[in-house]
């Protein structure tokens, strides 16, 4: 599948899954449709035939909430049984409400509380610049879980360490569970911090997939890790869900189910 038709699966499945389990955060996972299409159609490297293969770029869904889409996006490049997705949230499934390395073997990294995707990663890029096998870390994560001051730790490690085999992508859909993140705990200039911390930057629409696609491929980080600042809507492809905080774990009824699949289907034959 192209990269615009796995967002849209992304999106549509991350409702359904979440309505028939009643669980889930549905405004975090459209908001990162694009940029987890993207990734997985076109950037990582990996072997649907052996996950487990040594040279594979890891994957760290740091803002584990998301875990519908990511399962959804793991479902559409053939590196997980689609009928898997029907038992999300059930007792004993692989696939649990935040990613789980004990469940899933496809889980580089166990994720829920907020802030530590991107310490694992700069530990997992550290050990891939030391040894003999070459491979990129991607590290997804929210804009608000970076209030957490771990992050800027993980910052300061990775620009320390030169570690520009680590690539960190912000959803910056700029809204959190309890409203607007620059309400709660501003986050200023990101782009400046970032880059005042060593870092090399780049500055996106995060559901344009030729922007996308253009950040994944740079290729001028050379001693840097490298963030992709990517800024998003949250409910993003569904017209009453979207740049609304209510949706960050709001579950859709039928009826809003069957309204935001038709808009999604309709803004993919468009």
């Amino acid at each position: 599948m192209a990269s615009v038709d796995i967002a849209s699966f992304i999106r549509r499945t991350a409702l359904a899954v979440a309505h028939r389990a009643d669980l889930g955060h549905p405004g975090g996972d459209l908001s990162c449709a694009d940029i987890l299409a993207v990734l997985f159609a076109e950037k990582l490297r990996y072997d649907s035939e052996d996950p487990s293969w040594p040279g594979r770029d890891r994957f760290i869904l740091s803002k584990g909430h998301a875990a519908i889409a990511y399962y959804a996006a793991l479902a559409a490049v053939g590196l997980l049984d689609p009928s898997e997705l029907d038992s999300f949230g059930a007792f004993q499934s692989q696939l649990s409400g935040h990613p789980a390395v004990t469940k899933l073997p496809l889980v580089e990294a166990s994720t829920g509380p907020l802030g530590h995707g991107l310490c694992v990663g700069g530990g997992i890029a550290l050990a891939a610049s030391l040894g003999s096998t070459r491979f990129d870390c991607y590290v997804l994560a929210g804009d608000g879980e970076l209030q957490e001051g771990s992050n800027w730790e993980a910052l300061m490690f990775a620009a320390h360490r030169r570690l520009d085999n680590l690539v960190l992508i912000v959803d910056r859909n700029r809204l959190q569970h309890g409203g607007h993140t620059e309400d709660i705990c501003s986050l200023g200039d990101l782009r400046a911090k970032l880059e005042s911390f060593g870092w090399l930057v780049s500055e996106i629409d995060g559901h344009d997939h030729l922007q996308l696609r253009s950040a994944l491929s740079r290729d001028d980080q050379r001693g840097r890790p490298y963030c992709i600042l990517a800024n998003t809507v949250k409910g993003k492809g569904v017209s009453f869900m979207e740049g609304r905080a209510d949706w960050h774990h709001r579950i859709p009824n039928s009826s809003e189910l069957s309204l935001a699949i038709a808009e999604i289907e309709a803004a993919q034959d468009v």
